[in-house]
């Protein structure tokens, strides 16, 4: 009786069939260590209640959950990969485990692995996960849950008892796989794949199983796919304001990293912002800054030109020029929204948020060095109901210069929006809960030294603690049900 009445399974994808996705088995690992479950994440799928050893079998041994998939499915896709494509992808070291209806929201989720075993799409690779790999996509989707983003979850991380070799971490390391909660695995490049060969039947297919099952608002728009493709474009661009107002640069935006749900998922070389820089990179390998911080809404349109490009096999151009002409107002305004989220405070409409908004990207940049991202949001958080704190705080001389005059005055006409928040114990610290790569280094290190797992989970449960007090929800997305 480990399953509450709140689990309701429903494994939709597989009825699209063999074009899809390849059935396989998972790898028979010689060990498999439980190192953070995320019982939180669980009990919205109703799997709080198994017990470490049931845990175990379904999310190390991926025995099958009750009424779901009887076998992992490989799902296939394409991509275009730093703007070149690639026609040899799909899920090279995971498979889509298993669906569930979410508690609350009725929202169908994902049950997804990373470092499970080969599949048909490994090509030369081992199909595994570093455990380094594993502990960083934990703390980069708990800190942007925190920050108000839509995400995935990182929902079960069991060490595998393998030593692995990689080329950009110290060798032999230790191997894990991972289980995330998502709402879709459904990416650009699953109709980048269709499109390839030519299959307008299945991009058809493909529609229409999107539009029932995560937009059944567009069940009845005489344009289907430019329906659909606009929707995209509206969840992408939320997507794209809050990882900006998070100061989050996810690294590799190629077209097999994004989904149709707009939802963030497979953290690679993720960074968050030290400091404001248009410029900073993510990944060690991109040489070129094409996915550099400032260059993500670029990266993002780009991407849903290469969604738009698939669907004109299947409906005329007019409606896709006009979704993808929606994008830059819709990221405008979504930046907006979220701008305001992180900084506690209520829109005074569009003239004056905008004022804000463009008043503290220049306090950030002006703030040079000494301002990181993240305080600067935390010291300010509330408005105006925040001044005593910040003027009072570990980085009062730089707000008293003359750079943060204006954002000073213009946050003042601002009234703060649920100002009972500040009464949160979170906000009688010096300092936020941030993910500086330094920081980061400093959480592994006594794992990889010594196997203490004590500062990572005392940094999860501060960052829980930050997600509570913000209490930010999903930018305007569906909110997870706690």
């Amino acid at each position: 009786m480990s399953f509450t009445p709140a689990y309701r399974p429903d494994p939709r994808f597989q009825a699209l069939g063999g074009d899809f996705a390849d059935p396989v088995q998972p790898a028979d690992f010689p060990e498999t260590v439980l190192r953070f479950r995320n019982d939180r994440a669980a009990a919205t799928v109703g799997l709080e209640a198994l017990d470490d050893a049931a845990w175990i079998r379904h999310f190390g041994r991926f025995d099958p959950l009750p009424d779901n998939q009887s076998v992992p499915l490989a799902m296939r896709y394409h991509g275009h990969q730093f703007r070149v494509y690639n026609p040899d992808l799909g899920d090279g070291r995971g498979f889509l485990f298993a669906q569930a209806r979410e508690r609350g929201t009725d929202r169908l989720l994902d049950l997804a692995t990373k470092g499970s075993g080969q599949t048909p799409w490994s090509r030369a690779g081992d199909g595994r996960l570093t455990l380094k790999g594993g502990v960083r996509e934990i703390l980069a989707a708990t800190l942007l849950e925190a920050l108000g983003a839509p995400t995935s979850r990182a929902f079960s991380l069991i060490e595998t008892g393998e030593a692995l070799t990689r080329g950009d971490e110290p060798s032999p390391t230790r191997s894990a796989v991972l289980t995330r909660l998502s709402h879709s695995h459904i990416r650009f490049g699953t109709f980048q794949r269709l499109a390839y060969f030519e299959r307008r039947d299945l991009i058809v297919r493909l529609i229409d199983h999107v539009v029932e099952l995560y937009y059944p608002e567009l069940a009845d728009a005489p344009d289907r796919p430019a329906a659909l493709m606009e929707a995209v474009v509206a969840a992408s661009a939320r997507l794209l304001a809050r990882w900006m107002a998070a100061g989050f640069v996810h690294g590799v935006l190629n077209t097999d990293n994004m989904v149709v749900t707009g939802e963030s998922f497979d953290y690679g070389p993720w960074r968050f912002l030290p400091r404001n820089d248009p410029n900073f990179t993510a990944a060690y390998f991109d040489h070129q800054g094409l996915y550099s911080f400032g260059r993500q809404p670029e990266a993002v349109f780009w991407n849903l030109q290469q969604l738009a490009a698939c669907l004109t096999l299947v409906t005329d151009q007019q409606g896709l020029l006009a979704a993808l002409n929606g994008f830059s107002d819709a990221y405008r305004t979504a930046l907006r929204a979220a701008i305001l989220d992180r900084l506690g405070v209520r829109s005074r409409g569009a003239e004056a948020d905008i004022e804000l908004v463009n008043s503290a990207f220049r306090a950030l940049a002006e703030g040079g060095e000494g301002l990181r991202w993240e305080p600067f949001f935390f010291d300010w958080f509330g408005g105006d109901a925040s001044t005593g704190r910040a003027m009072d705080g570990p980085r009062a001389e730089l707000y008293r210069a003359e750079a943060f005059e204006i954002f000073r005055r213009r946050l003042a006409a601002f009234e703060p929006d649920r100002p009972e928040r500040l009464a949160d114990p979170v906000f009688q610290r010096p300092e936020p809960e941030e993910l500086i790569i330094e920081e980061v280094e400093s959480l592994w290190a006594p794992i990889a030294a010594e196997d203490d797992w004590g500062p990572l989970h005392a940094k999860l449960d501060r960052i829980e603690s930050a997600r509570r007090a913000y209490d930010l929800g999903a930018g305007g997305d569906k909110k997870a049900a706690s």
